[in-house]
Protein backbone atom coordinates (compact mmCIF):
# COMPACT_ATOMS: atom_id res chain seq x y z
CA UNK A 1 0.00 0.00 0.00
CA UNK A 2 2.79 2.40 0.92
CA UNK A 3 4.45 1.80 -2.46
CA UNK A 4 1.19 2.59 -4.25
CA UNK A 5 0.86 5.85 -2.31
CA UNK A 6 4.44 6.84 -3.06
CA UNK A 7 4.00 5.93 -6.73
CA UNK A 8 0.82 8.01 -6.94
CA UNK A 9 2.54 10.98 -5.31
CA UNK A 10 5.46 10.87 -7.73
CA UNK A 11 3.22 10.28 -10.75
CA UNK A 12 1.17 13.36 -9.82
CA UNK A 13 4.35 15.35 -9.23
CA UNK A 14 5.84 14.39 -12.61
CA UNK A 15 2.64 15.13 -14.52
CA UNK A 16 2.24 18.64 -13.10
CA UNK A 17 3.86 21.74 -14.58
CA UNK A 18 6.97 23.00 -12.77
CA UNK A 19 5.18 25.58 -10.58
CA UNK A 20 2.47 23.13 -9.69
CA UNK A 21 5.06 20.46 -9.01
CA UNK A 22 6.75 22.70 -6.44
CA UNK A 23 3.42 23.19 -4.69
CA UNK A 24 2.72 19.45 -4.64
CA UNK A 25 6.20 18.65 -3.37
CA UNK A 26 5.86 21.32 -0.67
CA UNK A 27 2.55 19.77 0.38
CA UNK A 28 4.11 16.31 0.36
CA UNK A 29 7.07 17.37 2.50
CA UNK A 30 4.93 19.32 4.98
CA UNK A 31 2.35 16.53 5.12
CA UNK A 32 5.03 13.90 5.74
CA UNK A 33 6.56 15.95 8.55
CA UNK A 34 3.20 16.57 10.24
CA UNK A 35 2.11 12.94 9.75
CA UNK A 36 5.37 11.60 11.18
CA UNK A 37 5.12 13.82 14.25
CA UNK A 38 1.47 12.95 14.86
CA UNK A 39 2.09 9.23 14.29
CA UNK A 40 5.08 9.16 16.65
CA UNK A 41 3.07 10.93 19.34
CA UNK A 42 0.22 8.45 18.97
CA UNK A 43 2.04 5.17 18.44
CA UNK A 44 5.82 5.61 18.65
CA UNK A 45 8.26 4.85 15.80
CA UNK A 46 5.89 2.56 13.86
CA UNK A 47 3.20 5.23 14.07
CA UNK A 48 5.73 7.72 12.75
CA UNK A 49 6.38 5.62 9.65
CA UNK A 50 2.68 5.11 8.94
CA UNK A 51 1.82 8.73 9.76
CA UNK A 52 4.61 9.99 7.51
CA UNK A 53 3.40 7.99 4.51
CA UNK A 54 -0.23 9.01 5.01
CA UNK A 55 0.75 12.61 5.69
CA UNK A 56 2.81 12.72 2.48
CA UNK A 57 -0.11 11.43 0.43
CA UNK A 58 -2.51 13.89 2.05
CA UNK A 59 -0.07 16.75 1.55
CA UNK A 60 0.36 15.87 -2.13
CA UNK A 61 -3.39 15.87 -2.66
CA UNK A 62 -3.71 19.21 -0.83
CA UNK A 63 -0.94 20.63 -3.01
CA UNK A 64 -2.58 19.31 -6.18
CA UNK A 65 -5.97 20.78 -5.20
CA UNK A 66 -4.30 24.07 -4.40
CA UNK A 67 -2.60 24.00 -7.79
CA UNK A 68 -5.89 23.36 -9.59
CA UNK A 69 -7.68 26.19 -7.77
CA UNK A 70 -4.73 28.56 -7.61
CA UNK A 71 -5.13 28.72 -3.84
CA UNK A 72 -3.19 26.92 -1.16
CA UNK A 73 -5.11 26.43 2.05
CA UNK A 74 -2.48 24.88 4.30
CA UNK A 75 0.79 26.77 4.08
CA UNK A 76 1.85 26.11 7.66
CA UNK A 77 1.43 23.01 9.77
CA UNK A 78 -0.86 23.17 12.77
CA UNK A 79 2.10 23.71 15.13
CA UNK A 80 3.72 26.41 12.98
CA UNK A 81 0.63 28.59 12.59
CA UNK A 82 0.58 29.90 16.20
CA UNK A 83 4.38 30.35 16.21
CA UNK A 84 4.29 32.32 12.96
CA UNK A 85 1.38 34.44 14.20
CA UNK A 86 3.38 35.25 17.37
CA UNK A 87 6.36 36.17 15.18
CA UNK A 88 4.23 38.61 13.16
CA UNK A 89 2.84 40.20 16.35
CA UNK A 90 6.39 40.64 17.72
CA UNK A 91 7.45 42.31 14.47
CA UNK A 92 4.76 45.03 14.86
CA UNK A 93 4.22 45.39 11.12
CA UNK A 94 1.71 48.06 10.09
CA UNK A 95 -1.71 46.75 9.09
CA UNK A 96 -3.18 47.53 5.69
CA UNK A 97 -6.90 48.39 5.83
CA UNK A 98 -8.95 46.37 3.33
CA UNK A 99 -12.65 47.18 3.04
CA UNK A 100 -13.85 43.94 1.44
CA UNK A 101 -14.15 40.53 3.14
CA UNK A 102 -10.69 38.99 3.52
CA UNK A 103 -10.19 35.36 2.46
CA UNK A 104 -7.88 33.19 0.38
CA UNK A 105 -8.10 34.19 -3.28
CA UNK A 106 -8.53 37.94 -2.69
CA UNK A 107 -6.21 40.03 -4.85
CA UNK A 108 -4.74 42.92 -2.87
CA UNK A 109 -4.33 46.37 -4.46
CA UNK A 110 -1.06 47.36 -6.16
CA UNK A 111 -0.50 50.36 -3.91
CA UNK A 112 -0.25 50.64 -0.14
CA UNK A 113 0.56 47.03 0.76
CA UNK A 114 4.04 46.08 1.99
CA UNK A 115 5.18 42.46 1.71
CA UNK A 116 7.76 40.91 4.03
CA UNK A 117 9.90 37.79 3.67
CA UNK A 118 8.83 34.75 5.65
CA UNK A 119 11.79 33.67 7.82
CA UNK A 120 13.40 30.42 6.68
CA UNK A 121 12.43 28.65 9.92
CA UNK A 122 8.83 28.61 8.63
CA UNK A 123 8.46 26.34 5.60
CA UNK A 124 6.38 27.97 2.85
CA UNK A 125 6.18 27.93 -0.92
CA UNK A 126 9.30 29.63 -2.32
CA UNK A 127 8.60 33.27 -3.07
CA UNK A 128 5.56 33.69 -0.84
CA UNK A 129 5.59 36.72 1.44
CA UNK A 130 3.46 37.85 4.34
CA UNK A 131 1.73 41.07 5.21
CA UNK A 132 -0.80 42.24 7.76
CA UNK A 133 -4.31 43.08 6.56
CA UNK A 134 -7.05 44.24 8.93
CA UNK A 135 -4.80 43.24 11.86
CA UNK A 136 -4.56 39.65 10.53
CA UNK A 137 -1.38 38.08 9.14
CA UNK A 138 -1.80 36.78 5.60
CA UNK A 139 0.41 34.83 3.22
CA UNK A 140 0.51 36.33 -0.27
CA UNK A 141 1.92 35.43 -3.66
CA UNK A 142 3.57 38.78 -4.44
CA UNK A 143 3.68 38.08 -8.18
CA UNK A 144 -0.12 38.04 -8.36
CA UNK A 145 -0.89 39.87 -5.05
CA UNK A 146 -3.30 36.98 -4.33
CA UNK A 147 -3.92 36.06 -0.68
CA UNK A 148 -2.96 32.43 -0.29
CA UNK A 149 -3.83 31.97 3.38
CA UNK A 150 -5.30 34.09 6.16
CA UNK A 151 -3.86 33.17 9.55
CA UNK A 152 -6.44 33.55 12.30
Amino acid sequence: MRNKIIAAVFAAALAAPLAAQAQIVNGTVNGAARGTAAGENAAGPVGGVVGGALGAATGAVTGAVGTATGIVGDIFGANERPRFREYVVREHRPSFRYAEPLHAGVVLPREGVTYYEVPSEYVTHPGYRYTVVNERPVIVDPATRKVVEVLD
